[in-house]
């Protein structure tokens, strides 16, 4: 599968200006998702931003609400709303506020950031599909530090009972919570909660795409993508001090020369 290193750069920069403009957002956990929800969008969920109340469409709630960045990179991309929007990023009457709000943002399903919500939300909703015997899928991004929640392993725990295979969840591992508690090996913690599970390269569209595609016809499914907090910009790739810091105008033009050399970087790294 091609990586689309110009779009990504693209909604990069935009994740980065948009931070630099505002003083606020989480850059590093933004880059972290944006390979999955990239996938997600362009190729996995049923949904079009022209027919958003669809019944039979495909729902997708980022559980780890302060990367909205992310996603609301890709909304605009896909059509949602104009990339003008985020001129007003964090401001009063803004719709794009640094969690997603249901009520003000198309094509967002859920209001989340208040960690280890997002997953018992899509079990629910997964649950009352199935109830109702209809084909929709739900799809949820949680954080490996979320995981520390004990809403996450109860709403595991359910999902599996109820043996939800229209449940996928994505834990987007980029081992920051390792700090303060290390979680080990989240794939075996899944399996031992009766999920599916399978590891890929967080931000290898391919291997994406592919467990996103290949879900267990039973169980739920976990796919555990190991990423890289701020991935492409070398100087806040895994440093804890970018968690929601924002760029100076020197840091600022530090990044966006970092990521005008990406497409070198990527290339590289894919043998292209």
């Amino acid at each position: 599968m091609a990586y689309p290193i110009e779009k990504i750069i693209n909604l990069k920069k935009i994740i980065v200006e948009t931070a630099y403009r505002s003083k606020e957002g989480h850059i590093p956990s933004a880059f972290s998702i944006l390979d999955v929800v990239w996938v997600l969008y362009d190729k996995i969920l049923r949904v079009d931003p022209s027919n958003q109340e669809d019944p039979n469409r495909d729902y997708f709630i980022l559980s780890k609400g302060h990367a909205s960045l992310g996603l609301y990179a890709v909304l605009a991309e896909k059509g949602y709303f104009p990339f003008s929007e985020f001129d007003n990023f964090g401001k009063f009457d803004s719709i794009l506020g640094g969690h997603p709000d249901r009520n003000k943002i198309p094509g967002v399903e859920a209001s989340t950031g208040s960690l280890g919500h997002g997953l018992p939300i899509s079990v629910g909703i997964a649950l009352g599909f199935k109830i109702q015997k209809k084909s929709n899928r739900v799809y949820s991004i949680i954080g490996d530090g979320e995981s520390n929640e004990g809403t996450i392993w109860e709403s595991a725990l359910l999902a599996s009972h109820h043996n939800l295979s229209n449940l996928i969840c994505v834990v987007d591992h980029n081992h920051s919570t390792d700090r303060a508690l290390k979680i080990c090996d989240m794939s075996e913690k899944f399996r031992a909660f009766g999920w599916n599970s399978v590891v890929v390269d967080g931000h290898d569209h391919g291997e994406i795409l592919n467990a996103l595609t290949n879900t267990h016809e039973k169980k739920p499914t976990a796919v555990i993508a190991k990423t890289i907090k701020g991935e492409g910009v070398k100087f806040i790739e895994n440093n804890p001090a970018w968690h929601h810091k924002t760029p100076t105008e020197e840091e600022y033009e530090q990044i966006i020369a970092e990521l005008n050399n990406y497409e070198y970087q990527k290339a590289c790294a894919n043998n292209l």
